[in-house]
């Protein structure tokens, strides 16, 4: 009976297992059966999901902080000061630094932000002007000969659009409202999970790896290392170039001349953040302002726009970022665009880290598929 299934045995090993592209195909359709299973079921996670949800931004903020402040807790502790004194220090100042930012810069925030709210029905009228000259000038008419387009109709469609934009914005103000209270309640509970994870962050590390099987140990050390590392890396000097972008810009927006400075340096600040999307969306309100001021302004508003991009991608970006991410520009969009298209403004945040994280995990499986199977050996 044993030497009847022996043969069998072989015939099947030699034309399934053996046969890589085979191979290749069963594990296809085990993920796609996989994959059916839980879309089936789906109804099942949908407490994870609000959970997730809910937690998401807190903990996306605790962390940002967590990667800012834990080098000077780990210096502080050096210094033989404890660890929980070294938190409840470093909490202390940040709270004095708060006050002092509301007491000081807040205010005259406030006031260029209102002026620019009732300046802003202005440069709206005056940008209309401005495109009705365009549209008016001899040049567009002769265009409008030559390509055979129809004005009226076109800017028939373009108020059209207008008016379903004005109208989704106001659909959404339900949802602002409803982010605004999402974004307060997590400002709550950030600085609680922010504690924990300075005091704690340490044992983390090796609670997970007390989870695995000891042979996974050494391999999955050397990833969370490295994931570390990746993260640490983008969010420090993500920051620090945001920070040098919106500094560079203020002392060029104060130097030619344009109106609310420091809020629009505040705001390219902000958005550079986000690489290569965020100063496109930055640069947006400057030149809406350089526009109605004069030509000559939108002029030296490109040059100073120019010379920081310039000093930001061959000077500040590779000597504070590096090279260590090894994310090409052409893939950081792609990726930015596709994260934001899916999960939205939180998406495009958490993009480019997102990717790094997969990139490490995906590459050490890979190698691990490669050391254990026979699939890539000659």
């Amino acid at each position: 009976m044993e030497n009847s299934r022996h043969p069998k045995a072989e015939i099947f090993k030699k034309l399934i297992l053996n046969n890589r592209f085979v191979l290749f195909l069963m594990i296809l359709l085990l993920i796609g059966i996989n994959i059916l299973i839980f879309r089936e079921v789906s109804f099942i996670f949908t407490p994870l999901e609000v959970l997730f949800k809910t937690v998401l931004l807190p903990i996306m903020m605790a962390t940002v902080l967590y990667y800012l402040l834990n080098p000077i807790v780990n210096y502080l502790e050096k210094l033989k000061v404890k660890r929980v004194y070294s938190i409840l220090l470093l909490y202390l100042i940040i709270i004095g630094l708060i006050s002092i930012l509301i007491v000081s810069v807040i205010p005259f925030l406030r006031e260029q932000i209102m002026s620019l709210v009732h300046s802003f029905p202005q440069y709206t009228k005056d940008v209309e002007e401005l495109i009705e000259q365009i549209v008016g000038s001899q040049f567009v008419n002769e265009a409008q000969k030559t390509l055979n387009i129809n004005v009226p109709d076109l800017a028939n469609n373009i108020s059209n659009q207008v008016s379903k934009i004005v109208n989704n914005t106001w659909m959404g103000i339900g949802v602002f409202v409803g982010a605004v209270k999402d974004f307060i309640l997590a400002l709550i509970i950030m600085p609680f999970i922010l504690f924990y994870l300075l005091k704690d962050g340490k044992k983390l590390p090796k609670y997970i790896l007390s989870l695995l099987p000891v042979s996974f140990r050494s391999q999955t050390f050397d990833v969370m290392k490295e994931i570390n590392n990746s993260i640490s890396l983008y969010i420090r000097g993500q920051i620090i170039v945001s920070f040098c972008i919106g500094f560079l810009l203020f002392i060029g927006f104060l130097i030619i001349g344009l109106e609310y400075a420091s809020l629009l340096a505040l705001i390219a600040a902000f958005t550079s953040i986000v690489p290569y999307l965020g100063p496109a969306i930055a640069i947006t309100p400057a030149l809406i302002i350089a526009i109605v001021t004069s030509p000559i302004m939108l002029l030296k508003l490109i040059i100073v726009w120019t010379v920081v991009q310039l000093i930001e991608g061959k000077f500040i970006s590779p000597q504070i970022m590096g090279r260590n991410l090894h994310i090409h520009p052409i893939t950081i969009i792609f990726v930015i665009l596709t994260a934001g298209n899916l999960f939205g403004v939180i998406g495009i945040i958490l993009a480019v880290p997102g990717y790094a994280v997969l990139k490490v995990i995906i590459t050490h499986l890979f190698e691990e598929l490669k050391t254990r199977s026979e699939l890539y050996n000659d």
